[in-house]
């Protein structure tokens, strides 16, 4: 067995190994030479190569830079992500501004005109002269005196109801004549 050559160990020591569980075999019955490394340490008199240091470093900084881009690309991301929140937020808030706006110029339209309305319940033109002393032939309500209050001649009108059908059992759904 060459494990036991390279790692200066004897066989039945490996062999005590295995029936302990602390090596283990493969699938076709040998032992892979991480479990005896895993073990037993590195093999006496193979120690590591300057070749495969170089290529453990060589991986080392192909697997660092590839972190390193995907993190860059993961920032700039972000960066544009945030651009554009950023941007939705400047949008919204000068809309939100807009509305603020428009309901104030709404505001100061609709005061003096509700406070027309609240005082014009005023009489039709034509009778105006004959129901208010006060105005002088030819003189016009400007809306802005307090007029007479007159009688609301509106007469409610009941609104047409329905008489609602009298509930039916399960039964007589089939056996009375629909009504």
């Amino acid at each position: 067995m060459d494990a036991s050559k390279a790692f200066k160990k004897s066989r039945t020591t490996i062999y005590e190994a295995i029936k302990n569980g602390e090596l283990s075999r493969d699938h076709d019955g040998l032992i892979d030479l991480s479990e005896l490394i895993r073990v037993y340490g590195n093999p006496i008199g193979v120690q590591s190569n300057t070749r495969t240091e170089h290529v453990q470093k060589d991986v080392q900084v192909r697997v660092q830079s590839e972190i390193e881009n995907v993190l860059k690309d993961q920032i700039s991301l972000l960066k544009n992500q945030l651009d554009l929140a950023n941007h939705r937020e400047k949008a919204l808030m000068q809309h939100i501004e807009d509305l603020t706006h428009r309901i104030e110029f709404k505001g100061q339209l609709e005061q003096p005109k509700t406070e027309v309305e609240e005082h014009k319940v005023a009489p039709p033109v034509h009778s105006e002269m004959t129901e208010n002393p006060r105005l002088e032939p030819g003189q016009k309500d400007d809306g802005l005196t307090t007029p007479v209050e007159t009688e609301n001649k509106r007469i409610p009108v009941p609104e047409q109801v329905e008489l609602e059908q009298p509930k039916r059992g399960w039964l007589s759904r089939f056996f009375l004549p629909n009504g």
